[in-house]
């Protein structure tokens, strides 16, 4: 798990309409590892930050949702539930490892590779943050209390 201070891994993904997105497009970033689109927790998840979306955005801070899911899958995805976040596409999880947000896990019984559901808030190229296996019930929420006790 990287820590506060540490940099953040730079990184340009396709969101969900395949167009490039990076890291460095943004001053302040929520950067959120998700483990797949349209599951019951991912949903909960993506939904509380399209919830909170005014809060966000009225503080100039991005919010980037990163899975292993292909492009199409995250636009199917988007479009269902109305989302208002940066979904970005790492299909071999590299940016997600990079963020040692990626690896083995067991699923009813079976051992797979996939993202962990990890959070970073980066601030101009350093992690300021950090959460691992974060409930997503709540998360968007807390996450803005937190950045503002920053």
């Amino acid at each position: 798990m990287l820590e506060p201070g540490d940099d953040a891994p730079a990184f340009e993904l396709d969101n969900h309409a395949g167009e490039p997105v990076a890291l460095s497009e943004a001053g302040t970033a929520v950067v959120y590892f998700y483990p797949r689109a349209d599951t019951p927790g991912c949903t909960t998840e993506a939904c509380s930050f399209r919830d909170a979306w005014s809060e966000y955005e009225s503080r100039g801070i991005d919010v980037f949702g990163i899975s292993d899911d292909p492009v199409e899958d995250l636009a199917a995805f988007r479009d269902e539930y109305s989302l208002t976040v940066k979904l970005l596409s790492d299909p071999d999880g590299a940016v997600a490892s990079a963020y040692d947000s990626y690896g083995e896990k067991n699923i009813f019984g079976n051992t797979v590779e996939g993202t962990f559901r990890n959070t970073y808030i980066v601030r101009d190229g350093t992690v300021v943050l950090a959460y691992e296996g974060v409930d997503p019930e709540d998360h968007a929420a807390q996450l803005l209390a937190d950045i503002d006790s920053l």
